[in-house]
């Protein structure tokens, strides 16, 4: 299944895709996409349900973070060998792990926020893992298990605030800084993770290109070495690093993203998410 949420910030309601790609209503079902719907359980009720019979929505919508209230939103540096040496940095030996704050999280479309002093805004294309279990000490043969499936990321992300330190945290978390979707695809439909074709523009100029084979840790691995670390639960979101072409690499010198570059990524399967760079504007209201 293809999973998502839609609707304005604060009014969000579950939709489902059907077979055909349409958009379709899942909310006479089900109020909300939680990290409850997530069980196995939950899920295979779901299926049982004829999408083709339930209201059609307009392409047009505004997609949600497919998870309601995510409880983690743990990401994996340098997990793709070419792209740590274009960054300069060892070949990790173990995963590098870290953490985006959950308020980072944002809509599939939804703009990219350029913070007041933020002068090194870079893109990080990402496959993400939704977990649909607790899960403590798994095997890695046993991992993918706890998965509940995949989704986009773009690991948004100020160079300048990631390196002012050892922890790369507040340079990841930055309102805006965590796009996630547009679609939560189940595991059922995603047999191999680590055969996940992948590509990002900026300004309709392709600068990263990849394939989740080439990851140094995969996705089974990356999800047993977290347990190992800390309690994983339904819902919580691991991304699971970039393939080369960021700005921090580009040769004579970075093109850091700037006000009005728009920002277009894909994964195979995963869907689509397109961002424009805007300014702060303070909160809401």
């Amino acid at each position: 299944m293809k999973l998502f949420r839609y609707g304005p910030p604060g009014e969000e309601r579950p939709g489902i895709v059907d077979k055909y790609g349409k958009l379709r209503d899942l909310s006479l079902h089900i109020s909300e996409i939680t990290a409850e719907t997530l069980a196995d359980d939950q899920l295979a009720a779901l299926q049982k349900i004829d999408p083709e019979q339930l209201p059609e929505l307009p392409a047009d919508i505004r997609y949600a973070v497919p998870v309601r209230d995510i409880g983690k939103f743990v990401a994996i540096g340098l997990n793709y060998r070419d792209h740590a040496e274009e960054a300069g940095l060892a070949i990790p030996s173990e995963p590098v792990v870290f953490f985006k704050a959950t308020t980072s999280v944002s809509g599939a479309n939804d703009p990219i926020i350029k913070p007041p002093h933020s002068t090194q805004l870079d893109w990080e294309l990402e496959l993400g893992v939704v977990i649909g279990k607790r899960t403590r000490y798994v095997s890695a043969e046993e991992a993918l298990d706890h998965v509940c499936g995949y989704c986009v990321v773009n690991d948004v992300s100020d160079r300048g605030f990631q390196f002012q330190s050892s922890q790369w945290d507040k340079g990841k978390s930055c309102d805006s800084f965590g796009p996630i979707g547009p679609w939560l695809v189940t595991r059922d439909e995603i047999p191999d993770p680590q055969n996940l074709d992948m590509w990002l523009d900026v300004n309709g100029e392709r600068r990263q290109v990849g394939n989740s084979a080439t990851m140094i840790f995969s996705v089974a691995e990356i999800v047993s070495y977290c347990s190992r670390y800390m309690t994983l639960a339904p819902g919580d979101v691991i991304c699971t690093g970039t393939p080369p072409g960021v700005s921090m690499g580009m040769k004579p010198r970075p093109k850091w993203l700037e006000i009005g570059d728009e920002v277009t990524l894909s994964i195979a399967g995963l869907g689509r998410q397109h961002h424009v760079v805007t300014a702060y504007r303070g909160l809401p209201g």
